[in-house]
């Protein structure tokens, strides 16, 4: 589907489609405050910046062991980016993770061969490994993906350091949002709040009927499905699931928050993504052309595999958990990190499970929504986005306490 077709409000399904390469908006075409000029400097100063750094990297590169290395480190990597934020130039940081970023805590990804979770499919009978999270397929026959979704459901993995990683971002006011395509639920424990995360494919937090969107008490689907049962909606009778976001379904409204934080990121760290899911793989490519990419991976993946690299991306190959905890070093956050870790791991687990709407007010939203607009996905992510409100103020709060030891960095 073509973006630049849509609606203000338009209605975009996650796919397997071809990759959307409509260039970036820039925000320098806007005007502003300061004016148009007034931007095209600071854009300017910001690349110059790299430039230098880039160069100063160059001789990290005699030790490294591999093409890939080299490929990966060529622009200065983690030390450009990590001197770009310790001289305050990044202070909108926006995070794009993928399943990657959850291997460290026992939770495979999808795409690596052998141990990647379409690699591991066949004892469920489908005739394609995504046909899983298909809405068709499942609409036909829901029991592959409930058999599968009884590992899936969250509970039994801890976040990692890349998940409080993330969160020490926002600790330090400098995390603007995180787009995730992860439904562990693993950010949200790790304490980043509500209003700093768009779980772009949606959670196990909540359930609501696949034909008629009505919601559904999420424990009650749980506990069905973890008994080997089918829940079944008591408005029309279909097959209840929890709203994570299959091939084919709308996208969760707060998803549209991207048109608002990627024209004004000042650094796009993207990890633990292959970039093969659409609309979320390009996403990447909204940024403006001057502001730094960097990319932590197992491989290089999307615009990262042009050679040359555009000029303000970097790249950083290997085993992620390693590579951002070198990162934080850099930084000098390691210490703050782990304290962090320390001091969530001896808190209480929050419920991962919302108060669903009731059905007279789901249904009543159901058949009062304009048509083609805020769709039933919308409306599961609009309800999570209005219950980010509790958690504004904690948001806040974390973000202004860490100050001073933000401007010390």
């Amino acid at each position: 589907m073509n973006r630049s077709s849509q609606p203000p409000v338009p209605r975009v399904t996650r796919s397997t489609g071809g990759r959307l390469t409509e260039p970036a908006e820039r925000l320098d075409s806007v005007p502003g405050p300061y004016g148009k000029q007034r931007r095209k400097q600071t854009d300017s100063a910001l690349a110059q910046d790299l430039s230098q750094m880039s160069m100063s990297g160059q001789d990290t590169l005699n030790n490294s062991p591999s093409a890939s290395a080299v490929k990966s480190s060529s622009r200065g990597g983690l030390a450009s980016v990590a001197r770009l934020v310790k001289l305050g130039r990044c202070k909108n940081v926006v995070v794009v993770a993928g399943a990657g970023v959850s291997t460290a805590s026992g939770i495979p990804d999808f795409r690596t061969p052998g141990t990647g979770l379409y690699a591991n499919l066949e004892k469920y009978n489908i005739p394609y490994p995504e046909a899983i999270f298909n809405i068709d397929y499942f609409s036909n026959d829901p029991q592959p993906f409930f058999s599968l979704a009884k590992a899936l459901y969250p509970g039994s993995h801890r976040p990692n350091y890349i998940h409080y990683f993330i969160r020490m971002l926002h600790h330090k006011g400098l995390l603007l949002r995180v787009y995730t395509q992860n439904i562990d639920g693993l950010e949200k424990l790790c304490g980043i709040p509500d209003d700093k995360l768009v779980e772009a494919h949606g959670s196990f937090a909540t359930a609501a009927c696949h034909l008629c969107y009505t919601a559904y008490p999420a424990e009650e689907a749980k506990q069905a499905i973890m008994n080997d049962k089918v829940p079944i909606c008591t408005f029309c009778a279909a097959t209840v699931k929890p709203d994570i976001v299959f091939f084919g379904e709308d996208l969760p409204q707060k998803y549209f928050l991207n048109t608002q934080d990627f024209p004004k990121a000042d650094l796009l760290i993207i990890m633990g993504t292959s970039l093969q899911i659409e609309p979320f793989a390009s996403l990447v490519n909204t940024v403006r052309s001057t502001v730094p990419r960097l990319l932590l991976n197992r491989n290089a993946v999307g615009p990262f595999e042009k050679v040359p690299l555009r000029r303000a991306d970097h790249m950083e190959l290997g085993d992620l958990e390693e590579t951002v905890r070198r990162f934080a070093e850099m930084l000098g956050w390691n210490d703050d990190i782990e304290e962090l870790m320390r001091s969530q791991e001896t808190l209480s687990l929050p419920t991962l499970i919302s108060s669903p709407l009731s059905v007279d007010q789901t249904s009543c939203q159901s058949r009062g929504a304009p048509a083609g607009t805020e769709t039933s996905r919308s409306r599961a992510g609009g309800q999570r986005g209005a219950s980010s409100g509790s958690e504004e103020t904690d948001s806040e709060t974390d973000s202004k306490s860490s100050e001073s030891s933000s401007q010390s960095t």
